[in-house]
């Protein structure tokens, strides 16, 4: 990791009911984008899409925001299916990331930045 923010666990479950709603939406428009993709494949040469094409381009303009938002706070997003982010941390002087998913209450999990979700331990 190099200079990114850093949070402490208490910083990142602060901003996390904002996230998750966040979350929610990239979710929402993920969903939208891949049910759409192979119709707008199809149909856009004949007319754009019609509703699913709105629909579509709405939903890619919805996930660019969220996920501008995220990059811009330092989160990173590491799965939008299941809402898998990663905060960059440090734990006895090394660097790490703090690690939560969608549905949990609190930030409880970190892993070394080599190791990912499979290596999650508890705070």
């Amino acid at each position: 990791m190099t200079e990114e923010r850093q949070f402490t666990a208490e910083e990142a479950n602060d901003l996390l009911p904002a996230l998750s709603e966040s979350l929610r939406q990239i979710r929402q428009a993920r969903g939208i984008i891949l049910d759409g993709a192979e119709h707008i494949r199809r149909s856009a040469s004949m007319n754009g899409g019609g509703g699913v094409g709105k629909d579509y381009w709405d939903a890619l303009q919805t996930m660019r925001k969220h996920l501008e938002a995220l990059t811009e706070r330092g989160i990173i997003l590491r799965d939008a299916g299941s809402g898998l982010v990663d905060f960059p941390s440090a734990r006895e002087g090394r660097e790490v990331f703090l690690c939560w998913k969608l549905g949990e209450e609190r930030v409880e999990y970190w892993h070394p930045p080599d190791t990912g979700f499979s290596g999650r331990k508890p705070l």
